[in-house]
């Protein structure tokens, strides 16, 4: 077994497929390691709105800011040391706060499939 440790330094951000506004993933634990789960680290920009249909189960722990997640049965707000947890399916609605907000993520399933590796022949 291998033991990861990591901080959000070591997270490479890319816009949230999908998305314009100022919405970024930097995924360090996946598909890739040969584990079950993805974990990473998720950064908004203030005032940011994400409308998904989750295909993933999805749990976000607010490390800055708040995240405010709502679906048809309400909504929840969290902020620094809180959880959110959405399930595969649920329609939800993610908005950030003036501040923005970091957050750390995990998925099971990964929800991102990997870049497919070109291969050339000699």
């Amino acid at each position: 077994m291998t033991v990861y440790k990591f901080a959000i330094a070591d997270a490479l951000f890319e816009r949230s497929p999908g998305q314009e506004g100022e919405i970024f993933t930097g995924n360090l634990l996946d598909q890739r390691h040969g584990g079950p789960v993805t974990i990473g680290f998720g950064r908004y920009g203030p005032n940011q709105v994400l409308q998904e249909t989750m295909s993933v189960h999805d749990t976000m722990i607010v490390l800055e800011g708040s995240i405010t997640v709502s679906d048809a049965h309400g909504s929840q707000t969290a902020r620094p040391g809180e959880i959110i947890a959405m399930q595969t399916g649920d329609k939800v609605t993610i908005r950030s706060h003036e501040t923005g907000a970091v957050t750390a993520y995990v998925t099971f399933p990964h929800w991102q499939q990997p870049e497919p590796t070109s291969s050339s022949s000699t």
